[in-house]
């Protein structure tokens, strides 16, 4: 079969991490603090991410968030969620993509109907073979399950694929299922353990679908 791209969401197409990083600002903001960095950075490309936050927010405030505060945060992420476009070489790699029969996949630990929304909201739905999503797998990133399950859909084997990631989390589920892997950290990506890719770029602008089985870039 064709070469297979086997992109994450959150942060790599669509930069929804920027949104769910100023949500949680405005949250601690409301009570004068500032959302540390080192809680974000526990957070990136985990399902379970909001835990972090809670667990930190609540030892603070020395007293548990309320289940309303909880409902706000999400609605003020989706609402900037909503405004945030491509990330920057998005538009480019699919239609490369499409030109030379390279098969695209989404493999993400988010909800599908978040994924789906979103990626219909942008209007590159169509121009992916397979959207898996977390509820597809026993065990989200960083374990490797999502991406076993993609390849299995595609009928691939990972010296078919590669991976695109913006987070540590990522990087370490697509090198566990035995993925080649780059990584392209989003605006409020970190760099940290980004270094178990194969390749780190600055953006997607970068990357080349000629031949993304050697992980090549431009």
């Amino acid at each position: 079969m064709a070469v297979a791209v086997l992109m994450d969401f959150d942060g790599l197409l669509c930069d929804t991490e920027r949104a769910a990083h100023q949500s949680w600002r405005n949250l601690y903001g409301r009570y004068g603090l500032e959302f540390p960095d080192e809680v974000w950075t526990a957070m990136m490309g985990r399902a379970t991410g909001e835990s972090y936050a809670v667990e930190d927010l609540s030892r603070r405030l020395d007293c548990a968030l309320t289940a309303r505060e909880l409902q706000e945060r999400r609605r003020d992420k989706h609402r900037l969620a909503s405004a945030e476009p491509l990330r920057p070489g998005v538009a480019r790699l699919l239609e490369s993509a499409g030109r030379q029969g390279i098969v695209c996949a989404v493999v993400s630990s988010s909800e599908r109907a978040w994924v789906q929304g979103h990626l219909e909201r942008l209007g590159v739905w169509d121009r992916f073979a397979e959207v898996v999503t977390g509820e597809q797998a026993q065990a989200r990133k960083p374990a490797p399950d999502l991406y076993l399950r993609a390849m299995e859909l595609l009928g691939a084997g990972p010296d078919d694929c590669v991976a695109l990631e913006d987070s540590a989390t990522g990087v370490a589920a697509a090198k566990a299922a035995g993925l080649r892997c780059v990584a392209v950290p989003g605006a409020r990506g970190s760099c940290s353990g980004l270094d178990a890719a194969d390749l780190v770029l600055d953006s997607l602008e970068h990357f080349s679908t000629t031949k993304p089985h050697k992980v090549t870039s431009v």
